[in-house]
């Protein structure tokens, strides 16, 4: 088995489209891959309800909690390891993760961030996007590296910016892709890891 931990800090919409694909897409089966845990920075995440209504385990690991961001990031690693994960996966997790948090995971820690990277990096994506007239915008699914936003690129979408548009009817537009091709961008990562069979 191919063990998913995936980081929220809210709603979990991404979460959701990974975990609703991978059942619709019967990842165990076909890919050996299972979202087996959520983990959360902040204990009112309203996705770790939903997660564990589907019979996933969901942690807790309030960051407020540590006197260090070097502090949260090793407890958060420990209660990840517990899972063995293949893949860790940051939809919504907003957290910027320290430098050895992120070379423990080289080459299984993916994002997804709301622009068409390197353009924009960082916050207030769509508003920047909007501001210098871009008449384009979207959403790359990356993985993660060092610097921020940053990292090989495995999948991106693009999305029309509309005369009217104000930063929120954009995010929303760029949510709905972001739905599509994280999922999708995942299944192709596991499709290309080497199962534990052919290890064997």
């Amino acid at each position: 088995m191919k063990p998913i931990v995936i980081l929220i800090s809210g709603a979990g919409s991404n979460m959701t489209s990974i975990v609703q694909a991978a059942q619709q897409r019967r990842w165990a089966e076909r890919l050996g891959a299972k979202v087996v845990a959520v983990v959360s920075n902040r204990p009112d995440a309203e996705g770790l309800a939903w997660a564990r209504a589907q019979g996933i385990e969901g942690v807790v690991l309030d960051h407020k909690a540590f006197a260090s961001r070097e502090a949260f990031d090793a407890q958060l690693q420990t209660e990840i390891d517990c899972f063995e994960p293949s893949l860790v996966v940051l939809a919504g997790f907003m957290r910027i993760l320290t430098s050895g948090f992120v070379q423990h995971y080289q080459g299984r820690l993916i994002n997804i961030h709301p622009s068409l990277l390197p353009a924009f990096g960082g916050l207030n994506t769509h508003q920047r996007a909007i501001d210098i007239g871009c008449r384009f915008a979207g959403a790359t699914v990356h993985q993660v590296t060092a610097d921020l936003d940053h990292g090989p690129i495995l999948a991106q979408a693009v999305v029309p910016v509309l005369p009217h548009d104000t930063a929120q009817s954009l995010a929303a537009r760029v949510l709905t892709q972001e739905h599509l091709i994280y999922p999708q961008a995942i299944e192709a990562w596991l499709s290309k890891q080497p199962s534990a069979a052919s290890n064997a």
